[in-house]
């Protein structure tokens, strides 16, 4: 899995050897890439390499950190047209973000509907202008009325590669009446 997951980063960086942002691929493109990146399952890095939070010390995720055990896991359903991220799977804090391009046929934007033990489901666009591949951005749909809401609710979501693809930080960052709140989650991963 390593091996292909290398040489599928290989072969996207031959594709794109001046490409620095989403909005210089096409969208179908960025997908496939995630779809090679994320793949797999993840462990949560030990309690010294989380850095810049405190959401890895929850009574339910702080038995996992520096474990074996699968703290995130992506997968391919749909015959491929769907990225599967289960976060924390097996655990009380279970969540599930569900990653795919508006038309797998003709993609012209990447769309991810967040299933949060908030309960609810916020939905997001993939910030095309913004994101690398080292640096994935969605952002909060606000044509959707929770995104609108002062309800709380993740707002962002930030994926971000380190160490050549071996290291994820995931980030869902919080926002409560319309404005940016201290409810984040943040964690790191190592690819198992």
């Amino acid at each position: 899995m390593i091996k292909k997951t290398l040489l599928s980063l290989a072969i996207l960086t031959l594709l794109f050897p001046s490409v620095t942002t989403a909005e210089e691929i096409e969208p179908i493109d960025m997908y496939e890439y995630m779809r090679t990146a994320l793949g797999g399952d993840w462990k949560l890095s030990p309690a010294e390499k989380q850095i810049g939070t405190t959401a890895y010390k929850h009574e339910y995720v702080l038995p996992l950190v520096g474990t074996e055990s699968t703290a995130v896991a992506y997968k391919l359903i749909g015959y491929g047209s769907t990225i599967q991220e289960d976060l924390l799977p097996n655990n009380k804090k279970q969540m599930v973000t569900m990653y795919h391009c508006d038309d797998y046929i003709d993609c012209t934007q990447i769309l991810a509907t967040h299933y949060c033990s908030k309960m609810n489901q916020p939905q997001f666009i993939m910030d095309l202008k913004n994101s690398t591949k080292e640096k994935l951005i969605f952002d909060c749909n606000m044509e959707t009325q929770l995104c609108k809401s002062t309800e709380d609710h993740v707002h962002k979501i930030i994926l971000e590669f380190s160490n050549n693809g071996k290291h994820l930080k995931s980030s869902y960052l919080g926002w409560t009446d319309q404005k940016p709140n201290k409810k984040n989650s943040i964690y790191h991963f190592d690819k198992k």
